[in-house]
This record gives structure tokens, sequence and C-alpha cells, in this order.
């Protein structure tokens, strides 16, 4: 706290605060609250909230107003129960901004519930906003409609970290203002106050600067691989106008969210070289990139570019109030720079001895610009290197924790948003159904137990952790859906990380908190994940070919809820066999099973699996193992700019190999692939190197069927189509000599690499036909 400690009965009061909050009654469940506060302390009692209960704002202030008719709107929208303002104070929700709320810090709240009414007091806006969030948690305690009985408690509540924030990508997937806006609304509900805005980067342009209007005439539009064809648009894009963002910025403010915006630089600079040659290095026109990954586009490093870069901060500082501006910094390769007569004329010129120091003399000089007006530079860790980095510059910290460290030893402000902790692209979950995205898995208990302070970090250097971001980068988010579908319900453990006291976080208490959050989204109709719920469906297969019979084991990530299932292909329900230990099974049969919140409500949709020999001996693609030899995989969709969540396939950018896991082989002589054919539409820099080519005898490549492993005997060889005379889609089917026992297969493909890439959709073993 900065203010002094007087009298000294504010000082002992404060003390109180700190300390950890008294245990609840053995008889009452906590109220779900999330994220959770500093102090919750149980009373008796209870304050019944109706049709006739006011609310009223005892400060007369107009933000304090705000507050009120934002929670006559949500509630009246998601619980049918609208209530009036005014009235006395006697019996109502009353709101008031007061300067001896007995809170620690800015953004915190007072709320007081007793049988004669609902109080919450703040010393700010935020604050006060804050504490109105919380009330409307206690006032959707469930997905009854209606009245609404508060239990008494009294709650001291403020944020542990400033900058709690989500980072958009609307670059390689464009969204609508309303889509913004229906962001911006979840992240007030979890009192996340940063929308990191990333707005420029190789696949578009997407803000308007009216002083450079090929920006979003070229810039903004990319035509994508296959354009035209089997549903893929024939153009690719969009931008904000600059009044769809002063409105967007305007609804931001109104819930206490700030927008930082990104323009990236001096690399992911491909959409403004196609739109301004001259801004680039070779002088020649890119087209807008389609791929993903790091191009090679830098900005040049004479005047006139930084002139153009300086009139775009200009009008990007008009319509943005943040302090900070974000400019990127992060993944430009050198390659052109290194190759210019120019530049190295220039750092010749400048004394600088090598291209990581003229990227730092690059973000310093724009540091510089900003700080003449008024604004602090953020960007991504990469801006450390060189020794130009302004003194109040802030790192965003994406390449592990490493970044964070050498900031805050440094003395600057750093931002904990590190891969693949909080890069909210990882898929959560490991099921065939999970959506497209990076993998390894980045579950919900992963992103719950964050650590936001390295440990390597005393107290002093500590300060400097401003607080965390998760990133929705969206090369495989083509979508809303997908956004959604990412970041619920992770963004409440994210919630919880950035806003509760560290020692009061619980994984076990998060849990049971959650099912009450899960149904205020279905009731505003979020698509929220039930990865963390759903059930995996697993049984030995070999064991179950040879027998004839299977255990079956049900579980999920999480081991939360009670698990139901059924035998006979119906759907589970609340009162449907509880699972309870493995349970044995005659094939052929189908097993669905989903699990189940105490108050009966679903956890997660069903899952099913059919056991049957046939079934037993196909599996799906995503579930493939990649080969040995490289874990880079990703979950893709048929087209980068697909609408839909499904089909998605797992795909090995550096080597076309996976591997069908061991299995008996007994009366297998034959083998069907679904195949697919995708868009290679991937820049890989210098680690294009690390692609694996393979020699083809067909003319457009085939699929290699191994016995054992990689290296192991040929059974099969199925030649590839022409990718221009045929689908997307097709099917692979060859002979298999018979065999006997366990073996397993190795799957790989042997097109050429500077083709199309292909995927496996669904791989399944049988008896030949005679």
């Amino acid at each position: 706290m900065t203010r002094r400690c007087l009298p000294t009965l504010y000082c002992l009061l404060a003390l109180l605060m700190l300390l950890p909050l008294p245990p609840a009654s053995a008889t009452a469940a906590p109220p779900s609250l999330i994220p959770l506060p500093v102090q919750l302390v149980p009373g008796d009692g209870s304050f019944r909230v109706d049709a006739a209960t006011a609310i009223v704002v005892a400060d007369h202030d107009p933000a304090t107003t705000q507050a009120a008719h934002y929670l006559v709107d949500l509630l009246s929208r998601t619980r049918g129960l609208t209530l009036q303002l005014g009235g006395g104070a006697a019996h109502a929700i009353v709101l008031q901004r007061d300067p001896r709320a007995p809170v620690a810090q800015a953004g915190g709240y007072a709320l007081d519930v007793d049988g004669q009414g609902i109080r919450v007091r703040a010393r700010d806006d935020a604050g006060l906003f804050h504490g109105v969030v919380t009330l409307y948690q206690l006032l959707t305690p469930d997905a009854t409609r209606g009245a609404v009985d508060v239990p008494a408690l009294s709650i001291r509540d403020w944020p542990r970290f400033a900058w709690r924030g989500v980072m958009l990508d609307s670059v390689r997937h464009f969204q609508s203002v309303a889509e913004v806006k229906a962001l911006l609304d979840q992240m007030a509900q979890h009192k996340l106050d940063v929308l990191h805005w990333h707005l420029t980067d190789d696949q578009g342009w997407r803000i308007q600067i009216r002083r450079f209007p090929e920006l979003t005439r070229i810039g903004a539009w990319r035509a994508p691989p296959g354009a035209g064809k089997d549903g893929e648009p024939q153009r690719y894009g969009g931008f904000y106008t600059q009044d769809e963002i002063r409105d967007v910025v305007a609804y931001a403010a109104a819930r206490h969210i700030t927008i930082v915006p990104e323009l990236d630089m001096p690399g992911h600079a491909q959409a403004a070289v196609a739109s301004y040659p001259r801004l680039g290095v070779t002088g020649k026109r890119p087209g807008v990139s389609v791929d993903w990954g790091v191009n090679p586009y830098l900005y040049n490093v004479d005047d006139a570019t930084f002139s153009f870069i300086d009139h775009v901060l200009d009008e990007v500082m008009a319509l943005f109030p943040s302090t900070y501006i974000h400019v990127g910094g992060d993944e430009a390769i050198k390659d052109q720079w290194q190759a210019s007569p120019a530049v190295q004329a220039k750092m010749r010129a400048l004394g600088i001895r090598d291209e990581n120091t003229l990227q730092g003399w690059f973000i310093g000089r724009i540091g510089q610009y900003l700080q003449q007006h008024g604004r602090k530079l953020i960007g991504w860790d990469e801006i450390l290197e060189g020794d130009k980095l302004p003194a109040d510059a802030t790192v965003m910290s994406w390449r592990g924790i490493d970044g964070a460290i050498k900031a805050a030893l440094l003395g600057h402000d750093v931002v904990m948003s590190p891969a693949p902790d909080l890069y909210f692209d990882h898929v959560q979950g490991a099921l065939a159904d999970e959506y497209a995205g990076r993998l390894g898995v980045e579950s919900l208990q992963d992103v719950y137990g964050f650590q936001a302070i390295p440990g390597v970090l005393d107290a002093r250097q500590a300060k400097h952790v401003l607080g965390v971001q998760a990133n929705f980068w969206t090369e495989h988010m083509p979508s809303f859906a997908h956004v959604e579908h990412a970041a619920f319900p992770r963004l409440d453990a994210l919630a919880e990380v950035a806003w509760s006291p560290d020692a009061r976080r619980d994984w076990p208490g998060f849990l049971a908190r959650l099912p009450a959050q899960l149904a205020r989204y279905r009731v505003q109709q979020i698509p929220y994940a039930d990865s963390a719920f759903a059930v995996d469906i697993t049984t030995d297969r070999n064991v179950a070919l040879a027998t004839g019979r299977a255990t079956v084991t049900l579980a999920s990530q999480t081991g939360f809820g009670a698990i139901r299932y059924t035998l006979d292909g119906s759907a589970p329900t609340p009162v449907s066999p509880r699972y309870e230990a493995p349970f044995d099974v005659t094939l052929p049969v189908t097993v669905r099973a989903a699990s189940f919140a105490a108050d009966g409500s679903a956890l997660a949709a069903p899952r099913q699996r059919v056991l049957s020999r046939a079934a037993l001996l196909s599996l799906p693609g995503n579930t493939l193992p990649n080969c040995p030899g490289s874990d880079f995989r990703l979950r893709v969709q048929p087209m980068p700019d697909a609408a839909s969540t499904q089909p998605v396939y797992a795909v090995n950018v550096f080597d076309s190999c996976q591997r069908f896991p061991d299995t008996r082989m007994d009366g297998v002589t034959a083998i069907h692939v679904d195949a697919v054919r995708l868009p290679r539409n991937f820049a890989l820099a210098h680690e294009q190197k690390l692609v694996v080519s393979r020699p083809h005898a067909a003319p457009f490549g085939e699929l290699v069927v191994h016995a054992d492993r990689c290296d192991g005997p040929v059974l099969a060889s199925m030649p590839l189509p022409d990718p221009a005379r045929s689908p997307r889609r097709f099917k692979l089917d060859a002979k298999l000599p018979a065999r006997t026992g366990e073996h397993g297969l190795c799957l790989i493909y042997t097109a050429p690499i500077d083709g199309a890439l292909y995927a496996l959709e669904k791989v399944s073993l049988g008896a030949a036909e005679r």
C-alpha cells in the first residue's frame, strides 16, 4: 500500500485483511466465485433478491450508475430477473464509491450481505465494477430463473496483478466487431483487464490508417491456397475501420478493460511490404502471406520507413489511449538485412556490429518516439537483443520464462506469457474429437498450476512482474467458435492465477466452483470446451481381439464428477450406472459415457466407443503417434480458412510418418486408409532444412507401410493419386502378408515436400476381399 497508515485503526484493519481466510462452516458449501476472493467470511442467514429489490446508487456518480446498469442488463439476460434503480437503502442492493472502503489496493472492493441487504463499496470505479461482477456470480449460483437467496457473507477482495490479459490474434483469422465485443464481455466477467490486440502481421493488416490506404486495400486481403475450390473463399481478410476501433475501445473501457494494440516490427512485416514495397528490403512486392510460421520480410532501416512507422503510430495512438503500445519484435529472421548492401552500409555508419544489435537499435528508436508522446513500448522478449531498449520498456516473455527473468534482472517490467503454458492455441485434450490446434496438451489443470513469479527472482525483482497473459494465436482457429472453445473454461483458471493470492489457490476447490460457471456459459450460449471432463473409454485392444471380451476403463482428465455409462448405445443420464471400477463386457458392445456434477448437470457431452473386432482394428489418424525422431505435431482443418470445427487431422510438417500401435495381426491380410491431402502452407524459415524428404517411385509419391519399425520390411506401397485430378479426401487399399502375434506398423508418405501435405484420417486393418 502507498497510503500512510493513519490512523492506527486503519493499519490494523489492513493487516487483518491480509490474514488467511477463516474456514467456512462445515455445512455450507462455499459460493461458486471465480476468481476466488482474497477474503470471504460467511455469515448467518441470507438476503432474498427478487423483482422488488432495488439497486441504489448511493454516491450518484455516473460510473457507479453505469455499473448498476451493467448488472441490471446482465442479470436480466441470464436469469430473467430484472431489478430497478432507485429507492431507499433499506432492503436493497447499494453500490457506492467510498474512499474509506476497506481494500488494500486499486481495483479492490468490499461486498457485504446480511438479512437487510447487500452493499458493494470501492475506492475506484474499477473496484466497484469488480464488486458488481462478484455480486452477479452470487446472484447466479445455478441455472434457475428468477429470485435468488444470497447467503450472508463479507468479502474483501483486490487483484494480485495489475496486468490480467488476453491476446487476440485478428490477423491470421479475422473476428467481427461483435465477436471481439463478445470476448470483452467474458473478460469482464472474469475480472481480466487487458486485451492485447494483434493487428498486423505477414498474413494481413487489420487496422485502417487513413494516411496509408493501401495497407487495407491490399494488405488486409490474401488469396488462400486453393482459392475458390472446395468451398475455400476467393480471398480472405478484412479490417477494422477507425470508427469501429473507437467503438470497441469505448466498449472495453466501459468494462474497465484497456486495449493494447500490437503492430509487429521489424519482422512479420509482409502485409505492410505487400502494400508499400518501398518499406521492404528488396524493393519487390510480395503477396500477403498465406503461410503460417516465420516469413522472411523485414522493414528496411532508412529514414523514410521510420517516417512511415511514426505516422502510423500517430494514428494508432489517437485511437488507443493505452499507456502501452506493443511493437512485436519477435521472430525477425535477419536474412534480408544480411543480404542487403544498403542495410549493411547503415550498420557500418551507425557502428553496429551485427543484425541483432541493429534490431535493438530499431526497437530503441521506436521506443524513443513513443516516449516523446507519453507512451511506453512493450514487445516480445526478443526486444532484449541489442543494448538500445528504453529503460521504461516492458518485456512480454513468450519463449518460456527466461526472457522474463533476464528482463527483471535488468530492471524492466515484464508480463508472463510463456509458450506453451499460456498459449491457448495448444489443444486442451488428447481425445480424437478435440478441435484444431498445437500439440502437446495444455490442460485446464496445467493453466491453473502456472506459477507467475519465477522462483529465481527475489522480492524486489518479483515486483517487476506486472501480471500474466494468455495468447490466442489463430492460425488454427479459423472461426470464433474455435476461439471460444480454446478460451473456456481455461480462462477461469487464468483469472484465478491473475487475481487470487497464490496461497489461496486450491485445485479441488476450483473444480467444485466450476459447475456454476459452466451453467453461466450455457445460459449465455458460450460453447466452452468440455475436454477436462470428457470421458476417455479405454481397453486392452489385443486382449479383446484375442478373447472377444474386454475390460473397460473410464476416466477423465480431472477425475471430477460422477461418470455414468450405458452399454446399449443410449445416452447416459444422471441415473445411469455409475462407474466405480473397470468392468468386463463381451464383444460386440457400444459403450457410452459422460460425467455429471453433483447437481446432475452434465460436465461433458457423452463419448462413445464401439467395441467390436472391426472397430478395434480401425483407428483415427489423430490418435496415431508420430514416428520416433520428431515431436512436432499439429491438428489442422481441411483448409486453412475452414469455417467448420471438424474434421481435424494430425500432421507433422517435418516428417509425414505415423505409427499404428502393436496389434494382434491374426487374420489381418489387408489395410484400408482414408487419406487426405492438405495445403503445405507453413513458412519454416531456417527450420526448412529439418523437413524429411524421401525418395518415391510413383509420380506423386506413395504411402508406404513398414513392418514394426520405420526401417522395417516394406509390407505395402500405395501410390498417391494425381493432386490435379483427384478429390482432397481419397481411399487407399493394399494387401498385407499374413502374420500372427502382435506387430506394429509404420506408415510413411513419400510425397515430394515441395507439394501438398498428406494426413491419415483413419487406418483400418482387416481381411482381404476374395
